[in-house]
């Protein structure tokens, strides 16, 4: 894949802390946003996934944050998924300004969780390479 995929995002005002820029908490939420809109363009919807009886989970996520957002800012916020082979995969996102500037770096690992058996699956790319119409969103 040349480009990430990517969602564009506008600051609202009542995202910002007392600083005026974007609350800590509210980057999460980009990023959460980001990665289901790469879900869905690649075909993947929730209840598609419920049917299937598996889950997106996240175990571990970093924020470097590098400039900040104000209210009104417009940004993009990109998302690529990195296979191991493994139970778990690497997304890297980035949060963009309009003028290019990058204003946070988020790095997540995640897994595909067995909703009954409630233990990650062994080979989540197969996962997403079957419920998928554009598996080459994920990189797959």
């Amino acid at each position: 894949m040349s480009e990430p995929f990517s969602v564009p995002v506008t600051v609202r005002g009542y995202e910002t802390d007392v600083q005026g820029h974007l609350n800590q908490a509210v980057y999460l939420n980009y990023a959460e946003h980001a990665r289901w809109s790469l879900l869905r363009a690649a075909g993947i919807s929730q209840s598609a996934l419920i049917g299937s009886g598996v889950g997106p989970v996240a175990l571990e996520t970093t924020i470097r944050y590098l400039r900040e957002l104000l209210a009104g800012d417009e940004a993009e916020v990109t998302c690529a998924f990195f296979w191991s082979g493994g139970k778990t995969f690497r997304i890297e996102q980035s949060v963009v300004k309009t003028d290019g500037t990058v204003a946070a770096e988020i790095s997540a690992v995640g897994g595909v969780l067995d909703l009954e058996k409630r233990k990650l699956v062994a080979d989540p790319a197969e996962v997403f390479r079957k419920l998928a119409s554009d598996p080459s969103l994920f990189g797959l």
